[in-house]
């Protein structure tokens, strides 16, 4: 009788939450985002802060740290404004809903993922005692095989509201025409809607100290079966922005992300550069 494979997170959602829960415990305080519940879901063995990808990747966690802030904090402007909906496109192993209970029950929030990602992250969320509210919908899709737009009308999705849409961490593992099509249809959303999705800058024009990390990461995810395909100037993201429809473009670059939140810190953490965030309108 065969037995079935049990589910497993994507490893990036489970170094990004580990990463988010080491400078909880790493860095100097305060934190520029506080959160263990991926950790309490993992449940790592005790020496996990010695893994590689953890003690030798201190900008990295810095980058990681600030852009999950960055979008929280948008986040929670957008709900106090009046959005009833949150679609987070690659949720991974984000915990706003269960670290924001007064504000998150005021919206709708829809997290797209792999349904293993998905599926594993639920089972953990009850096994720890996180309920799941009605308002949190968890959206599985295979990116490969089916639509991430179609699934998420099923959910319940309302296309003639206003909404957040955020997508940190997924362009890189997308070709040009995928995003394009993923820009697309944000454009559909009702108008006023607010997106903010992160890109990635070519390794030539990153900072020097940088390069070196980012080749070893492109190495690392073509050996693990998930390599990098996309990254683009800021010239080129904001012609892809402006040919999709959007309005209200700007770009968040890494020295915009050090002044918001690295400023006065009593220790040297400072982000990575490459990552590059574009926040738009429909």
């Amino acid at each position: 009788m065969e037995t079935s494979k049990p589910t497993q997170p994507d490893n990036t959602a489970v170094r990004t939450a580990l990463w988010r829960a080491l400078h909880v415990q790493a860095d100097a305080k305060p934190a520029i985002l506080a959160d263990e519940v991926g950790l309490k879901l993992i449940a790592p063995p005790d020496d996990w802060q010695e893994r590689p990808d953890m003690k030798y990747t201190k900008r990295l966690r810095a980058s990681i740290v600030a852009r999950s802030r960055f979008i929280e904090d948008l986040a929670i402007s957008q709900i106090e404004k009046g959005v009833k909906q949150y679609v987070l496109l690659g949720a991974g192993l984000d915990s706003f809903a269960q670290r924001n209970r007064g504000i998150s029950s005021q919206v709708d929030i829809y997290e797209i993922d792999q349904p293993d990602t998905l599926a594993w992250k639920e089972k953990r969320l009850l096994e720890n005692g996180y309920d799941i509210p009605g308002n949190l919908h968890f959206v599985p899709v295979d990116f490969e095989v089916a639509s991430w737009w179609e699934a998420l009308l099923r959910k319940g999705f309302d296309i003639g509201q206003q909404a957040f849409v955020s997508c940190i961490g997924v362009t890189l593992y997308l070709t040009t025409a995928a995003i394009t099509d993923t820009l697309k249809k944000m454009t559909l959303l009702a108008p006023g809607t607010t997106i903010a999705i992160s890109f990635y800058l070519p390794v030539a024009l990153l900072e020097e100290e940088d390069r070196p990390l980012m080749e070893m990461s492109i190495k690392g995810a073509a050996a693990s079966g998930t390599p990098f395909v996309s990254f683009f100037s800021i010239e080129e993201i904001v012609k892809l922005a402006e040919e999709a429809g959007l309005k209200t473009i700007q770009t968040i670059s890494t020295k915009d992300m050090t002044a918001l939140y690295f400023k006065n810190r009593a220790d040297d953490l400072l982000p990575a550069s490459g990552e590059v965030f574009l926040v738009a309108t429909t």
